[in-house]
């Protein structure tokens, strides 16, 4: 970048079933320093999709207006999240001729924009052309065909395609908070960049984002998304779960899920006792911890048995090698891990947000995978912009506003650490 470019900020904007979340990033030549972190309670969606506008603008105003009172700055344009059982995955492929020369960067633009030449029903639209190999004339499995010659280029392409209506109503919501939408990104798409090393996605990784009201999935193949997935059930569920076994509010179902909650009926001892609320009146009660796992354990095994399913029906189980890696705020429970070790038959780790700097530790949890990737998406759509070869959709210089430092809002340092203080406690 140049001196002009420097440092610039980019906030990502994840709206999710049960909550909200903007993270305000710096980009600059050393990485992505997170300046500000909001999150707002939402009850405006349903299984990821926007089922009351007014509600969800409510929401998405709070937490934005949280996370630029830590970061000091004047938001203005942010890049959404977007997920719902809505989103179609399909393989495409394209062909462009290059004349016995060296492939150049226009020739992969155009190779990429052929292979989303298909018919596409006219309630839906492309989200994301998501190159996973490249083919100069009889060579395959090119990652990066530029410099090579050749007289045709081919791309194998992942399509990705959503509902056109939940689309613009996620962007409606955030236009009513004043905020422009500089793109909108399939959430488990973001949630790979903030939480996957290349290696994984070498030799085969699972993503496995389990939010309020979907568990999203996908899966990495040498080095290149292989399959999208969306399965309309999520921490919701269980807590509704707990909320019929128990006889409790759903409110209250949510803070025991939260602070007592376990997958593994195993690893709670049979003496463990926990408090329940009662509904309409009723006086609380005792009741033991071990009921509680009894009634999370079958949906969160549910939960991985579909998964397991959709991966095999792909083909794809023996080539994922790295294992699956967990996000979203449901997997916060104990024993989710190992559960999921055990049904999808592979290791499984919890995956954080990395290789940030500045408040880091404010979004260092799985929850904040998908607000951090929107920024790390981000920061590579400006890459892009600036001519930077990275083989994405192609983000045209007039859709990305970009708000340098210098001329940001700013905030007195004292008046910022009071603001944040005063929102976190």
């Amino acid at each position: 970048m140049t001196s002009e470019e420097s440092s610039e900020i980019v906030v990502g904007l994840d709206i999710g079933t049960t909550k909200v979340t903007a993270v305000v990033g710096e980009v600059d030549s050393k990485g992505i320093t997170i300046l500000g972190v909001g999150t707002a309670a939402c009850r405006g969606l349903r299984k990821g999709v926007v089922s009351n506008i007014e509600w969800t603008t409510r929401s998405i105003a709070e937490a934005v207006e949280s996370a630029q009172t830590m970061a000091g700055v004047e938001i203005r344009t942010v890049y959404a999240g977007v997920s719902g059982s809505h989103i179609r995955c399909q393989i495409s492929d394209g062909v462009a001729a290059i004349g016995s020369r060296e492939v150049g960067s226009d020739d992969v633009q155009r190779v990429l924009e052929g292979a989303r030449a298909i018919p596409i029903d006219a309630d839906r639209q492309i989200l994301h052309v998501l190159p996973h190999e490249f083919i100069v004339d009889n060579q395959d499995g090119i990652r990066d065909p530029i410099g090579m010659n050749g007289v045709r280029l081919g791309a194998r392409v992942n399509l990705i395609t959503a509902a056109t209506s939940p689309v613009q109503n996620v962007v409606r919501c955030a236009e009513r908070c004043g905020l422009t939408v500089a793109d909108v990104v399939l959430e488990p798409l973001a949630s790979a960049e903030a939480v996957l090393s290349d290696d994984e996605k070498e030799i085969g990784v699972a993503v496995i984002d389990i939010g309020g009201g979907t568990t999203d999935m996908l899966l990495y193949i040498d080095g290149g998304i292989a399959h999208v997935g969306v399965i309309p059930v999520g921490g919701n569920n269980v807590t509704a779960d707990i909320a019929a076994g128990l006889r409790t509010p759903m409110l209250e179902a949510e803070r025991i899920k939260r602070s007592d909650g376990c997958a593994l009926g195993r690893k709670v001892a049979d003496d463990e006792e926990i408090e329940v609320p009662g509904v309409g009146g009723h006086a609380a009660r005792k009741a033991s911890r071990r009921l509680l796992s009894d009634i999370i354990e079958p949906r969160i095994e549910e939960i991985f048995a579909v998964i397991r399913s959709r991966i095999e029906d792909t083909g794809m189980l023996e080539q994922l090698s790295a294992g699956a890696v967990l996000t979203g705020g449901a997997v916060l429970m104990d024993g989710m891990t190992e559960l999921a070790e055990e049904i999808l038959g592979m290791p499984v780790r919890m995956g954080v947000p990395v290789g940030l700097h500045g408040f880091a530790k404010l979004c260092s949890g799985p929850q904040y995978a998908t607000g951090v990737g929107l920024v790390q998406y981000a920061a590579s759509a400006l890459a892009d912009a600036r001519g930077m070869r990275r083989h994405r959709i192609h983000v045209p210089e007039a859709a990305i506003e970009v708000v340098p430092v210098s001329e940001m809002k700013p905030r007195s340092q004292g008046a910022r650490l009071v603001s944040w203080l005063k929102d976190a406690f």
